[in-house]
């Protein structure tokens, strides 16, 4: 035993371990009568009971109640996964839920992912057309003995309150059906339904390793007013999750609830821009986000439609009378609850407004999964996340958030290794779908390199790297053959006789590409999946082979390999793209981005590369003209090359396209387009994209100047590059080895720079003036 000298031991902890595997499930999957939400199981207890646990899943979503109280307070469970291959399971200590006598289990089932409207295509029943439980409680009695009980065609059912509730399209109840203490024990089940066993196992089922998702926090509206014979709630942010609704109106008269995150002309709400609109389909699919209640004009009704989400600022209230006031109303924003971890501040305010709605489009995208959008799609689209998972984990404790994610991943994964667009993906969007097609595009499925990478990057854990390694190599391989394979017919009319670098070349099967750049929005759709976006691949695939090399060192693989690929991708990428003269082609701000991003120029011609960004910039008037994929490193490699005074002019750019265009047109998230709201008011697509908010990051990088040297924080650079006539800034990241401060003020020719290193990691302080200082754990001030 060591000395543990004047430290004193820690506290004593322990741990459970729950079902382990298949064999430990004496539960029978049972589902309910068609249109049957309410089901419920009895159980006695002839002794006082020391410790019960309740472990739970469901096809579709299940809400648990015991002797008529709540279980838990997580939302939306069991959670988002790829059915086919992996479904959540909860464990809940309901120890001091259980009594001695009789008992009753209820549950509240509702569609869910499962069986409701799921991905960009709103189809249903992806995975089954019924709903399904199963629950096992484990009880430990006073003599040592367990009982065990749960799910069987003993349960009941009945059809309830719940009429209807979906995702995407809302949530219906009426009150006046609910039965009356139904889901306590004394309650009379016998006219209730008879459950079927529908025949279901445990194969599959895993517990998370992320967070549940919680109702996190009330949002008071900010006003209340009358149009009509309707009232329109405004919360002031645009956040996901739903309403609550204490004032209810009189018995039978249904109320209507309808979200959207913007008002028209007139100062109704609007939904049109969020219905999905696809060349393939006959009109745009409908917006959804429309909940109704009936009341059952009893003392103290409220209404909270806990078994949908929306994406919403606004609710138009139809039949209620007038007279709602904000204290009537919660808006209540509802995500997957991780902790926050870091926070930036500066002198300028709509700087501030924007790094905000960066944090709040997060906040709402964070539902379980990581979306796209909370309204429109709602798909964990992989392409978004491989854009913000890093700045993501500067703002948010996302570790155990992305590990489940990148798990459906690794599910979704084809023979082939071709990488869905979205995970989970549904089997309508997926292989052997009508848009299969469409996945594997580079950028997107290049999500599985990177974002484990950045997950290494932020928390220092080696162990996802090991874990979505064949996942990896899987995606690679695909690629590489690809591009060994296969030629573009565009090329193939040009240079009958392929070139011996084209065997690097990625120009075959359908890419995104740079998508929704300013300008270059597909009009077409045929034309642009067949487009040559060999420029985008072809960079992917060095920059991911270059990746996958650095990882096989992590986790103790030969590198060699993949440090063969990269190089032959980043020949292949210079020989096309780059002109005798060492000029870039495509010649546009996307291409060049990518260039220094991805190390794929000659060290030679960077400076000559970054001049032509620079140019570019400055032609299109201080404005960009990239898209998802190039716009979170545009301004870093200005910053990087010497240019910051352009990357500070993009920052500050108020007019379109541009961040600060977003906040002065009352933006409270960042938009799916640069155009989301024109100067007259009318809105397009999604008002709730996390993606161009990757744009914090300089915040955080390049104005505050906190950048991670080591994997985890273990040792940090702060360099903080003042500009844009910003005068302080502040940032704060808690990292795996304590809270990390940054902060910096204009004073004279120069700055006075605070920061704070915590325990077991070391920093470098580099100032404007050049001055340099190593820097130990505690806290140091600088002037320079």
């Amino acid at each position: 035993m060591t000395d543990r000298g004047d430290h004193d031991w820690s506290e004593p902890s322990w741990f459970e371990t729950g079902l382990m595997s298949t064999s430990d499930w004496r539960a029978e999957w049972i589902s309910a009568r068609e249109g049957d939400s309410l089901l419920r199981g009895a159980f006695s207890c002839d002794q006082p009971v020391t410790r019960a646990r309740l472990y739970i899943t469901a096809h579709g979503l299940y809400e648990a109640f015991l002797n008529g109280t709540r279980v838990g307070d997580a939302e939306l469970t069991p959670g988002y996964t790829q059915y086919r291959r992996r479904l959540q399971v909860q464990a809940y200590d309901v120890t001091d839920l259980v009594r001695e006598g009789g008992n009753a289990l209820a549950v509240i089932l509702a569609d869910g992912w499962y069986r409701g409207q799921t991905g960009a295509l709103h189809s249903p029943a992806q995975w089954g057309d019924r709903t399904a439980l199963l629950a096992q409680l484990h009880l430990w009695t006073a003599d040592g003995s367990v009982v065990v009980t749960g799910t069987s065609s003993s349960w009941r059912s009945s059809p309830g309150h719940i009429v209807a509730a979906d995702l995407i399209a809302g949530e219906s109840v009426d009150l006046s059906r609910e039965p009356a203490g139904w889901s306590r024990p004394t309650f009379d089940d016998s006219s209730w339904s008879e459950v079927a066993l529908s025949g279901g196992t445990a194969a599959g089922l895993t517990d998370s390793p992320a967070p549940p998702v919680r109702r996190i926090e009330e949002i008071r509206p900010v006003s209340v007013t009358s149009l009509g014979d309707r009232q329109i709630i405004d919360l002031g942010q645009n956040i996901n999750g739903w309403v609550r609704l204490t004032r209810l109106g009189p018995a039978g008269a249904p109320i209507t609830l309808t979200h959207g995150e913007i008002l028209d002309a007139g100062g109704d709400v609007t939904t049109d821009h969020l219905r999905p609109d696809f060349p393939f389909l006959p009109a745009p699919l409908p917006a959804g986000m429309v909940d109704v209640v009936v009341p059952a004009g009893g003392p103290g009704e409220v209404f909270e439609p806990r078994r949908t989400t929306h994406g919403f600022r606004y609710v138009r209230v139809e039949g209620l009378a007038k007279g709602l006031t904000p204290d009537d109303v919660r808006g209540i924003v509802v995500h997957t609850d991780m902790p926050r971890t870091g926070w930036f501040e500066c002198s300028d305010p709509r700087v501030n407004a924007l790094h905000e709605a960066a944090v709040w489009s997060l906040r709402d995208n964070a539902c379980d999964i990581p979306t796209d959008c909370p309204q429109r799609e709602r798909a964990g689209w992989t392409g978004d996340w491989q854009i913000f998972a890093g700045t993501a984990a500067f703002l948010y404790d996302i570790a155990g958030f992305t590990t489940k994610w990148l798990r459906d991943v690794a599910a979704d994964q084809w023979p082939d290794g071709t990488v869905a667009n979205m995970s989970p993906c549904p089997p309508a969007e997926g292989l052997g779908s009508p848009t299969a097609h469409l996945n594997g595009s580079a950028g997107w499925g290049d999500a599985v390199v990177i974002v484990p990478w950045r997950l290494y990057e932020a928390y220092g854990d080696e162990r996802i790297l090991a874990e979505m390694w064949p996942a990896m190599e899987a995606w690679m391989t695909r690629g590489f053959t690809m591009a060994r394979e296969n030629r573009h017919p565009d090329r193939v009319a040009r240079r009958p006789v392929p070139a011996p670098h084209e065997a690097y070349l990625w120009d075959s099967g359908f890419h995104w590409g740079e998508w929704l750049a300013p300008g270059e929005e597909p009009g077409d759709f045929p034309s642009f999946v067949a487009a040559d976006k060999s420029d985008v691949a072809t960079a992917y695939l060095a920059h991911s082979a270059a990746l996958m090399a650095r990882i096989a060192r992590v986790i103790g693989r030969d590198p060699a390999h993949w440090e063969t690929l990269a190089a032959a991708a980043r020949d292949a990428w210079q020989r096309e793209f780059i002109t005798p003269d060492g000029r870039l082609i495509p010649d546009t701000q996307a291409n060049h981005v990518r260039a220094l991003a991805f190390d794929l120029v000659p060290a030679a011609l960077r400076p000559a590369v970054a001049t032509q960004l620079a140019t570019l910039v400055e032609a299109a008037g201080n404005h960009l003209t990239t898209g998802f994929l190039a716009t979170p490193d545009l301004l870093p490699v200005l910053a990087d090359a010497g240019r910051p005074e352009v990357a500070y002019a993009l920052l500050m750019q108020d007019t379109e396209p541009s961040w600060l265009t977003m906040i002065d047109r009352g933006a409270t998230t960042i938009w799916e387009r640069w155009d989301g709201v024109t100067p007259d008011g009318v809105a397009h697509e999604s008002l709730n994209h996390y993606s161009k908010g990757a744009v914090v990051s300089f915040l955080h990088r390049y104005v505050a100047g906190l950048t991670p040297t080591a994997p985890g924080y273990r040792a940090f650079e702060v360099r903080p590059r003042p500009g844009g006539g910003l005068t302080w800034a502040h940032a704060a990241h808690e990292s795996p080895y304590g809270r990390i401060e940054v902060r910096w003020s204009v004073t004279g020719g120069g700055i006075d720079l605070s920061v704070s290193v915590p325990p077991g990691t070391t920093a470098t302080a580099v100032l404007p003036d050049g001055t340099t200082r190593e820097l130990t754990p505690g806290e140091h001030h600088l002037t320079g």
